[in-house]
């Protein structure tokens, strides 16, 4: 569970947004926010007056989704689990790799020079005498050497016993001592270190750890994610009714939780009530948390799902109707809000807060692409802060267009690069997806607007590349003059300073 933020923290200066009573979240309500609702509900609206007021302006919001977190510390965890987790050890072989001396080829361990009396697998051998191996056994006692398969024969002695004598395929002096075996500590000896410190861990780094004797490996803390998704008029396959609309978060939202560097633990479906809202929150034990009615609402590895939460993250619910519930639930359950409404658009309803029990809490509105903006600008943050990473890079392109000034709100814009400038991406209203889908990142465009041209901020989506960094302007070159002749030599004048 993550710790609750250090006293002093961003976080904790947030108490002004902390709840007394349910009744008091329900005493501020205002009509229904138009960007909460699920896309294709209603209609792309801009807010009214009402909602224009927010407690943090874009840059606020996110530095303090960043800085209200305590990174989560360092566990081990098991082979398949630890793919693309940085360590955070080194890792030293347990025993001597490989720990015994084998074989490398199919064919007979020999003690000496040939022909070669058998003798039964794995007794010791005496001079002149051999035994069946196969590649990767134990090499006997007494064994020099390993024949091949296809360097030795069994014939029979003059007596007509059957002895191993070399073939036609054997190599003068084949085999030479210490001839295909692989002697003990060959790659590493107990205790070298194999894979150091701070290093992303690939599928070779697992084979490695494995040969060395490790069943798991310590590795940095990452977030685990709880989704709850909201709404009794969403259905997850085929086409909506009239009146019902698709959901656009199952598909997608637990894959851009991992990009963003979270595990995904577990999802589950509600509906519009505060009981319903109200359990789904609740520091209930997960495996006791959803009876068997549930289980086809959920995903994630079976022993995450067993696992508490760091973070949940919930859609829709964090408008101000009466049918809006998270701010009431959060109240309930003792904890608070660090972040009530920013001044952005789309996804100016969303809210960051904490329950007591160390918990964060991410509230995306309703409508999808509204939500991703609200998820970039709290979740990217969070997440990274909870895995030991830096605040995800803002950078600046050359806008490719003149946008408007709309005071007081910073705006996201999905944009194209188009011959090096962004051009914001047609479809890009609240509950639209087609523009995000196309877009190389997202445009932070401040509210007294952008010429064209002007350098604007911008960050790159989870799945998309890094944004291309600033070109910095060359200076020109000053012209060179030549040098004057003093005044005063009688000589002809040299006017060619002049023409430089």
């Amino acid at each position: 569970m993550t710790p609750a933020p250090p006293h002093g923290s961003a976080a904790a200066a947030g108490d002004e947004h902390a709840f007394g009573t349910a009744a008091a979240s329900r005493a501020e309500a205002t009509p229904e926010d138009p960007e909460d609702r699920s896309a294709d509900a209603v209609p792309d609206a801009e807010p009214g007056p009402a909602h224009r007021h927010a407690a943090h302006t874009w840059q606020e919001a996110r530095q303090l989704a960043f800085d209200c977190a305590t990174p989560i510390p360092a566990a081990p965890v098991a082979l398949k689990d630890a793919l693309g987790r940085q360590l955070a050890a080194d890792v030293e072989a347990v025993l001597d790799m490989p720990h015994y001396a084998s074989s490398a080829m199919d064919g007979w361990a020999v003690n000496g020079s040939g022909p070669w009396i058998l003798a039964e697998p794995g007794q010791r051998l005496a001079p002149h005498q051999a035994s069946p191996i196969v590649t990767g056994g134990l090499i006997p006692p007494g064994a020099k050497a390993v024949l091949r398969s296809e360097s030795g024969e069994i014939a029979a002695d003059e007596d007509g016993l059957p002895v191993l004598k070399l073939g036609g395929a054997a190599k003068p002096g084949e085999p030479r001592n210490g001839e295909h075996i692989r002697k003990a500590a060959e790659e590493a000896a107990a205790g070298e270190v194999l894979i150091k410190r701070g290093t992303l861990l690939n599928p070779a780094h697992l084979a490695l750890a494995a040969l060395a004797g490790h069943d798991t490996l310590p590795v940095l803390g990452k977030a685990l994610v709880r989704l709850v998704f909201t709404g009794s008029e969403v259905v997850t396959a085929g086409v909506p009714q009239p009146g019902e609309v698709r959901d656009t978060f199952g598909p997608q939202l637990a894959g851009v939780v991992d990009m963003l560097g979270g595990i995904c633990a577990g999802e589950t479906k509600i509906g519009d009530s505060y009981a319903e809202w109200l359990a789904a929150l609740e520091d209930t034990d997960p495996a006791e948390a959803f009876n068997e009615s549930d289980a086809g609402q959920l995903s994630g590895s079976p022993v995450a799902e067993l696992l508490p939460a760091d973070v949940v993250i919930t859609t829709g619910g964090t408008g101000r109707s009466g049918t809006d519930h998270l701010r009431r639930s959060v109240a309930e359950l003792g904890g608070r809000l660090l972040v009530d409404g920013i001044a952005m658009r789309p996804g100016h309803p969303a809210v960051l807060a904490e329950l007591p029990d160390g918990r964060f809490i991410i509230g995306l509105p309703g409508n999808p692409l509204a939500a991703m903006m609200a998820l970039s600008t709290l979740g990217a943050p969070l997440l990274a802060a909870l895995g030991h990473r830096t605040l995800p890079p803002v950078t600046e392109v050359p806008c490719g267009s003149t946008i408007d000034p709309d005071p007081g709100r910073t705006r996201l814009m999905p944009f194209r690069l188009v011959y090096g400038m962004a051009s914001p991406a047609q479809h890009a209203g609240p509950g639209m997806m087609r523009g995000l889908a196309a877009a190389d990142g997202v445009l932070v465009v401040p509210p007294h607007g952008v010429q064209l041209g002007e350098p604007v901020p911008a960050f790159a989506l989870p799945w998309g590349p890094a944004l291309p960094e600033p070109v910095a302007p060359k200076d020109k070159p000053v012209p060179k003059r030549a040098a004057r002749k003093p005044a005063g030599t009688g000589g002809p004048v040299d006017w060619s300073g002049l023409l430089g």
